[in-house]
């Protein structure tokens, strides 16, 4: 609790009569942030054309209605896609949207009912997310504090934009897995089955992406160092933890994967490596149960048991320890992956979207020091291990989200655990008689300054003023006009081909086309991005690369030009300005993507 700037505040007869005493008036506020999460020009869009959000989204819908169509479970290869390459993602999380699409289709068709996953989806997933949000903070604090919790996750953009309409990819999923994973921890005195369900939780987003894995590593690392501190009385929660985690990772990696590929290697998923480190937590907590000497015995324990399991990963996973993108060229790594808006660093994003950055890092910062803060000056012990943990996640966040943005995703899922709280007790000082009118403003602003969507706000606001697009959101409308249903279904009055496009158009030409692609934003199909990035650097370059990868079509499509900006070949392409040597025009009405084909040899 921040005892000095925010002071708890009396109760009084009269604050009885105020409306936030009213749990209807304080779940209408939630319900209002919600329905501008779910406002009708976002739904809309996703349910008719399917237009979905990323290319992420956009691809794992293709894998689910591979599914559907009959391509085995154990088979995630793409096979429209040159070569074929095996998507990294887990059916674990295309079996619920199927589950979705499937009973709807007799009802409203196959279109609608796709749409309609994609809407139902990530709702669903949002309202396990509050639950377990209103339900942690609510245990430690009281209702009114869970309720805002949830109303500041409608404010946070870290969260919102995870759990958008269409959002069908997998990041959500970990966000709800781990939230849960540190929230069974939240108890003063977690139990054996608190770590247990941890544990799982933690096998849990394993299976579906390992972005989370340094967050999973933070709570066993926790665990074991309260046990090194505390010894017997810390030993529940961390074995329930490790041996749920050595045992639930392995069933849900057989689950997801055929057992003639169980002892090959991926350094992107689930696989021997990872399940490596899992029986090692594993190990070492049952060894844990073992122990009957002081600390000293327990510190060696865990330093042999650590010292075992990163020298056998480096010992028989050499390649995995270099990260997860082994054997990319430096022409995709530097072309393409560094170039990913999830992927680029704090100072750059400042500069290409300042917006983003805003709504995304002093959220953050600023969540990580309150926790921190109340962590340390509560006074009550539920609040400050529940701001213990926040401040933790806040902080680790911040570390990954340094160098790479997306490394604020599963943190920004924290921040409402400090925000409800935060809300709450700036609503309460508002009729209390102590807190002078500067205490309630300071407590109010540094509320808001938890939410994203203030600092979207304030950073767009100059330029809706002005009456001015802002760059980003203009290139990415042009970029979703490019992918939309109705542009890419025009491309069907050709004949099923091969289509060598722009990296981010892959998807959208699978999902809309009956058209195969060379290429598509995935790091598994490296020789697909090395022919697209080849091909549209140089104008002169294409129709060899397009001969080399056997296309049948050459598309390319650009956002509007720019003032001042210096336009790529593709863009030049897209806009129709150059038409490279070799290749000839194939007029389709109806879009505005650009076709062509090699001109046959004379």
């Amino acid at each position: 609790m921040l005892a000095a700037p925010l002071p708890e505040t009396r109760p009084r007869p009269e604050a009885a009569h105020s409306p936030f005493e009213r749990p209807a008036i304080v779940w209408l506020i939630v319900a209002v942030g919600l329905a501008g999460v779910l406002a009708w020009p976002t739904l809309a869009p996703v349910l008719r054309d399917l237009r979905l959000p990323d290319t992420d989204d956009a691809m794992r819908m293709v894998q689910v209605r591979d599914l559907l169509a009959g391509q085995p479970w154990f088979d995630l290869a793409q096979h429209r896609h040159a070569g074929a390459p095996p998507m990294h993602w887990s059916r674990l999380v295309d079996a619920p949207i199927a589950g979705l699409v499937l009973p709807a289709r007799p009802l409203v068709g196959p279109a609608l009912a796709e749409g309609l996953a994609a809407i139902l989806w990530p709702l669903l997933l949002f309202g396990v997310y509050a639950l377990i949000l209103h339900r942690a903070v609510r245990r430690a604090f009281a209702w009114r504090a869970g309720a805002l919790a949830v109303f500041a996750a409608t404010q946070t953009v870290l969260v919102t934009g995870l759990f958008a309409p269409g959002r069908i990819d997998h990041h959500n999923v970990q966000i709800c897995a781990v939230l849960g994973l540190a929230l069974s921890l939240a108890r003063p005195a977690p139990t054996a089955r608190d770590g247990a369900a941890a544990g799982a939780l933690a096998a849990l987003s394993l299976a579906v992406g390992l972005e989370a894995l340094p967050f999973i590593a933070a709570a066993g690392l926790v665990l074991a160092g309260l046990w090194l501190r505390d010894g017997r009385p810390a030993l529940p929660p961390f074995l329930g933890f490790g041996l749920a985690l050595g045992l639930a990772a392995p069933a849900l990696y057989a689950a997801q994967t055929a057992p003639a590929l169980w002892s090959a290697s991926a350094c992107d998923a689930l696989s021997p490596p990872w399940l490596w480190l899992c029986a090692a937590a594993a190990a070492t907590a049952a060894s844990a149960a073992l122990v009957a000497g002081g600390r000293a015995a327990r510190l060696g324990l865990l330093a042999a048991c650590g010292a075992a399991a990163a020298g056998g990963f480096l010992a028989f996973f050499p390649a995995c320890a270099a990260g997860p993108f082994t054997g990319m060229p430096d022409l995709v790594r530097q072309e393409w992956l560094l170039q990913v808006r999830e992927m680029l660093p704090l100072w750059h994003l400042v500069r290409i979207a300042p917006e983003a950055a805003l709504a995304g890092y002093p959220p953050v910062l600023i969540g990580a020091a309150v926790a921190s803060l109340w962590a340390v000056r509560g006074r009550d012990p539920a609040e400050r291990r529940l701001m213990a943990i926040a401040a933790g996640a806040l902080w680790l966040g911040l570390a990954l989200g340094a160098p790479q943005f997306r490394g604020l995703y599963v943190a920004g899922a924290f921040l409402p655990l400090v925000a409800g709280p935060l809300l709450d007790r700036a609503v309460a000082l508002l009729r209390a008689p102590e807190a002078t009118p500067r205490l309630r403003i300071a407590a109010l602003v540094l509320s808001l300054a938890l939410c994203g969507k203030v600092w979207l706000i304030a950073a767009t606001a100059p330029q809706r003023l002005a009456g001015t697009a802002n760059a980003l959101e203009a290139e990415h409308a042009a970029w979703q006009d490019c992918g939309a249903r109705r542009s890419i279904a025009a491309l069907d009055v050709l004949p099923p081909g091969l289509i060598l496009a722009g990296i981010d158009l892959g998807p959208s030409l699978l999902l809309h086309s009956h058209h195969a692609v060379v290429a598509a934003p995935y790091h598994r199909a490296l020789p697909g991005l090395a022919a697209s990035i080849e091909g549209f650097r140089d104008a002169t370059a294409l129709p060899a690369v397009a001969a080399r990868v056997q296309a049948d079509y050459i598309v390319a499509c650009a956002a509007p030009a720019r003032p001042g900006e210096t336009p790529t070949v593709a863009d030049r392409l897209g806009r129709g300005e150059i038409i490279p040597p070799g290749l000839e025009p194939v007029p389709v009405p109806g879009t505005p993507l650009r076709v062509w084909r090699l001109r046959p040899a004379p």
